[in-house]
């Protein structure tokens, strides 16, 4: 009898351990090992798609890490970790409680399409590829002896060892929410939507200040500008059930969801499920106050108590400003004769009484160190002297002047580009600024009256008559020799037009509209400026002007003709390009971490990129120039491979720009004679023979290589003479088997790794082989990159030190030893280039 029930106690175990089991099975499991990978399949749910990849181990969790389709209209995904009811998922529930939240995202500014892939790869690499194979994004974990990937109950998506010490976790990478137990540590920061239904990165982040231990939220204008803080006294901030930033957050149960979200609106708040709905807590307006968030009535809109918006004029009955839209007065105001710089000498500053800006109060305690640049500070600064500073600045919109600032004792002036919300401080005696806004005064008619001036009129045209067919001859043919100078460049836009891909035609009016009338300068170089934009859709651009003659139209042209018809995850996008007469511009992605000189050649710790970020750049440009050698309908040498020229997004994943030296031959064509063009110090040196092949890149990336992993230019005169050329002192420290001596000194990581580093050498010695044909195509070095093949044994380190001349003169600009371009000065230009100069000039100013 005993041993019969054991028997029916143990099948019966069995049997519901069947069930449960096979009622699980067409769920995730929390954990993945590697070589594993998933497709995005979505299953429609009351309005939403969802596709998980791993869930929760426990009946009812309430976090799926997965791909997320926010609407059904269209099949743009996210993935990353999502607040959902699990009781509406694991049962019979006809619908969810609650609309799912997304709590974290590894691609918000980069959605993928239906059939997307997620893998994680043989060597620990978590990789996020679109539907066409285009890569999105990865945990940049390649050999980081990852075992294993683990989704745990509290909402971490966490890669691990075989130790179980963790290698990579989404903790560590927020974008714009905190789930209870998650850590905000210093250097890492929160980041708003754009909007509920945009989930790009928006205006307002929130970050672990590095002075003070102080929290703070500021929105991402230039410079950034600080609205909230909060004194932390330690190097992070943990959300902790019930309580964030030293306030309590009332639970409704253990079990409730929790999540604290910088809303789109620059707000901080904490929402707890309480069964029918969200309670919400604000966290931040106990501080600020209603009226103290940047865009809480828009730009130029003054906010007042209980949240009212207004405009300026509707206090002093002028026309200077209008409201966006009279029904939603918080969108903000406008002026109604915009600011031009081209007639600055009618620009005004109109005090604006009885209002503060919510940055003003920052002022009073930041230490001089952190002030921002445009900050003047002085006890001998007098109010004129701050209008006048903004006066002369076309970019400043807005002055600020501190007459007393906290415990400077000083006076100080903020000038800023960017006018955000006023706030009101009518019927208070608090006055910590006072405000200036920049605007437009109407321009005079220079038209006088004929019959005022009848006589003064027949006595000019009677004593100049003469003098005035002698200017309209000499205008008349000025007007005729640019007309036939001008047929080449009509030929040159219809060009533009007739490009495959060219995906927009954007008028200088246009371009001046999404730059704010160029107000904020990238960088410069030989052939322009380039400027950051917005399109319309709030998407962040580069413009690019060029100016000059014929060398930047061909250089205008080529950058059309290359890279106007093919896109490449690792080759930056032209979005869009402008001609209009002489003006010529180019519109590309933003890339938000700039070049990558900024990130190697800087002697600060926290300024320089680790080993795995380096090897990853220089994955993606062997991949980006592969692209251009071989998978393009031509050939492409790119011709100026540089650091420079190689562009980061905000995940460091790396670009390749500029194609304006570039060269395109058809398939069949082995090499081409061509003119020497390029950057000193990268030059291969079959140059001096004008015959080229694709290896003249090749060659370059291998300048690019060593540079990256010495964290040095390949020129460098503050060093002694004999260290002077990166490449000889290369070759000396290969001779003495000393190649340790030369990593990167200035990265702590870099020489964490110093044998790989090393062994990396070896590629960028192979592709700087002085013989072209000893040299690897780029395909080849994808394949020792992936470590699919070994790099060639019996190189030869007698490799050929480029020659760097103190100034050469490459296409038509003057290029200094250290490779930076600049245009010729008017002395080294020609005597008919000049004359031909002015008469372009009289020219602009007739039409």
């Amino acid at each position: 009898m005993g041993l019969s029930c054991t028997i029916c106690y143990a099948v019966i175990i069995f049997f519901i351990a069947s069930v449960s089991f096979f009622n699980n099975a067409q769920f995730a499991p929390p954990m993945a090992k590697l070589n594993t990978s998933w497709i995005n399949k979505p299953v429609n749910l009351s309005g939403f798609n969802l596709s998980p990849v791993l869930e929760g181990s426990y009946y009812g969790s309430h976090l799926i890490c997965g791909f997320y389709c926010p609407t059904q209209e269209t099949q743009a995904c996210l993935f990353g970790v999502v607040l959902f009811d699990g009781r509406y998922y694991f049962s019979d529930y006809s619908s969810p409680t609650f609309a799912p939240e997304l709590v974290w995202s590894a691609n918000r500014d980069r959605p993928v399409q239906i059939d997307a892939t997620l893998q994680l790869t043989g060597d620990g690499d978590l990789i996020l590829k679109d539907a066409d194979g285009t890569f999105i994004w990865s945990t940049d974990t390649s050999g980081k002896s990852v075992f294993g990937m683990n989704f745990t109950e509290l909402g971490n998506l966490v890669l691990f060892d075989q130790n179980n010490a963790t290698v990579w976790q989404s903790f560590d990478h927020p974008t714009d929410s905190l789930l209870v137990g998650q850590t905000l540590f210093r250097g890492r920061k929160l980041t708003s939507s754009k909007s509920a239904s945009n989930l790009t990165p928006g205006l307002f982040s929130l970050k672990v200040h590095d002075y003070y231990n102080l929290v703070v939220a500021y929105v991402e204008s230039n410079p950034p500008l600080p609205y909230f803080k909060s004194y932390v006294g330690v190097k992070y901030v943990k959300f902790e059930k019930g309580r964030f930033l030293g306030r309590k957050i009332s639970v409704a149960s253990s079990s409730s969801p929790q999540f604290i979200r910088l809303d789109p609106d620059g707000h901080l708040k904490a929402y707890e499920w309480g069964g029918l709905n969200w309670n919400v807590m604000d966290l931040m307006t106990l501080d600020t106050g209603d009226c103290g968030y940047p865009m809480v009535c828009g730009n130029y809109g003054i906010c007042s108590s209980n949240r009212q918006c207004s405009c300026h004029e509707e206090a002093i009955g002028n026309s200077t400003f209008r409201q966006i839209n009279y029904r939603q007065p918080n969108l903000g105001c406008s002026l109604v004769t915009p600011i031009s710089c081209d007639h600055s000498q009618y620009h005004t500053l109109l005090e604006i009484k009885n209002t503060s800006y919510f940055y003003s109060d920052f002022l009073a305690y930041l230490p001089s160190n952190y002030l921002p640049s445009n900050f003047y500070l002085d006890e001998k600064l007098t109010l004129e002297d701050c209008k006048t500073s903004c006066l002369k600045n076309c970019s400043c919109k807005v002055a600020l002047f501190a007459p007393t600032l906290g415990s400077y004792s000083k006076r100080g002036c903020l000038l800023l580009s960017e006018v955000f919300s006023l706030i009101s401080k009518e019927g208070t005696t608090q006055k910590t600024v006072v405000v200036f806004l920049k605007v437009q005064n109407s321009i005079p008619s220079t038209i006088n009256s004929p019959r005022k001036k009848s006589g003064q009129v027949k006595i000019i045209l009677g004593s100049n008559l003469g003098a005035f067919f002698v200017v309209f001859f000499v205008v008349a043919s000025c007007i005729f020799f640019l007309k036939k100078k001008q047929e080449p460049e009509d030929f040159d836009e219809f060009f533009v037009d007739q490009v495959l891909g060219m995906p927009t035609r954007f008028s200088y009016e246009e371009l001046r509209a999404m730059t704010s009338n160029f107000d904020k300068k990238l960088g410069e170089g030989g052939f322009g400026s380039v400027f950051q934009g917005t399109l319309i859709d709030g998407t962040n651009v580069a413009v690019k002007c060029l100016n000059g003659f014929g060398q930047v139209k061909k250089s205008f042209l080529a950058e059309v003709e290359t890279i106007g018809n093919i896109h490449h995850v690792n080759l930056v996008r032209l979005i869009g390009c402008c001609v209009e007469k002489s003006y010529w511009a180019l519109v590309y992605e933003y890339m938000s971490n700039g070049s990558l000189d900024t990130w190697i050649f800087q002697r600060q710790q926290e300024l320089t990129l680790g080993w795995q970020s380096r090897k990853k750049i220089i994955m993606d440009v062997a991949k980006g120039l592969t692209y251009l050698h071989e998978e393009c309908r031509q050939k492409i040498f790119h011709l100026d491979i540089k650091p420079q020229n190689i562009l980061l997004d905000e995940d460091f994943n790396a670009k390749i720009s500029d194609f304006g030296l570039s060269k395109l031959i058809d398939k069949d064509q082995s090499q081409v004679v061509t003119m020497m063009r390029g950057t000193p110090g990268y030059l291969a040196p079959e140059w001096l023979s004008s015959i080229i092949t694709e290896k003249v890149d090749v060659y370059s990336f291998g300048v690019v290589i060593l540079e990256m992993l010495c964290g040095r230019k390949n020129l460098d005169r503050s060093q002694h003479e004999e260290d002077m050329h990166l490449l000889d002192l290369f070759k000396r420290k290969a001779e003495e088997e000393r190649l340790v001596d030369i990593v990167d000194k200035y990265n702590d990581d870099m020489q964490t790794h110093r044998a790989e580093v090393v062994e990396m050498m070896r590629v960028a010695v192979w592709c700087l082989q002085s013989d072209f044909s000893r040299r690897p195509s780029m395909s080849v070095v994808v394949k020792v990159l992936e470590g699919l093949v070994e790099v060639k044994n019996n190189l030869d380190y007698s490799f050929t030190t480029p020659v760097v001349p103190r100034a050469i003169t490459v296409a038509g600009h003057q290029v200094d030893g250290n490779g930076a371009t600049t245009p010729l000065f008017a002395s080294a230009l020609s005597g008919p280039r000049i004359i031909l100069t002015i008469i372009s000039l009289m020219y602009t100013h007739i039409v």
